[in-house]
């Protein structure tokens, strides 16, 4: 879950927005202290910043943002001019949005930014298998029929299958796998995990990928 940190004076806008934003998927925080160790210290991946501040100036934080860290910034102004605009990507900022906006239309112009700096990440968090998608940052399966969320147990055993796909995994090694990540795993508890990951992938439409090869252990079938 991307983290927003919404620095805007108009209390009633900043909280629209976090809420607008929690509801579609972010983790979004309004914050009304308006220096860069502020900013910074809540670790943002996203930045919304008004130009107008009653103690500062919004481009100015940008410009100082800029020499610590390369988080995106959208700055946010009442002055819809090609001059502002100009100053604003000038200081740094990734975009440039003008009130009053569409909260759709930002919600639009923040996730292309998110995706084009995170892509690398979204690459890495996303596991394109037989017929679904791991993401593994959210613990979710999903495929073209739906998704199903995974235990902790469930995921580890899926990305431990998954990270050597068409090959054999003995149980030996998957429990081993779970332990290493501090969950505690016996082989009767792997057998009835291993049984409700199918039942999740069933679920979905995605039947038969994970084998059980008798006397050896499981295998991810993935032909991708």
């Amino acid at each position: 879950m991307r983290k927003v940190v919404i620095v805007e004076d108009d209390k009633t806008l900043s909280e629209e927005l976090a809420e607008f934003l929690s509801n579609n998927g972010y983790q979004a925080k309004s914050l009304f202290t308006y220096t860069v160790e502020a900013i910074l210290a809540e670790k943002p991946e996203m930045i919304l910043l008004d130009i107008s501040l009653p103690t500062t100036d919004g481009l100015y934080l940008c410009r100082e943002i800029r020499k610590d860290s390369d988080v995106p910034i959208i700055m946010i102004t009442s002055k819809d001019t090609e001059i502002t605009e100009l100053m604003s990507m000038s200081q740094g900022a990734d975009d440039f949005v003008a009130k009053p906006f569409h909260t759709q239309i930002l919600l639009a112009r923040l996730e292309a930014i998110l995706k084009r700096v995170y892509k690398d990440e979204v690459k890495k968090d996303s596991m394109q298998l037989e017929g679904f998608v791991l993401e593994r940052t959210k613990g979710v399966i999903r495929s073209k029929q739906g998704s199903a969320e995974l235990t902790k147990n469930e995921l580890r055993i899926l990305i431990c299958l998954a990270e050597q796909k068409n090959e054999i995994v003995s149980r030996d090694e998957i429990i081993s796998f779970l332990w290493d990540n501090e969950m505690f795993v016996d082989d009767n508890t792997l057998t009835v995990n291993i049984n409700r990951l199918r039942g999740k992938l069933e679920q979905i439409g995605i039947r038969g990928v994970i084998e059980t090869k008798r006397g050896m252990g499981y295998l991810l079938r993935c032909d991708i």
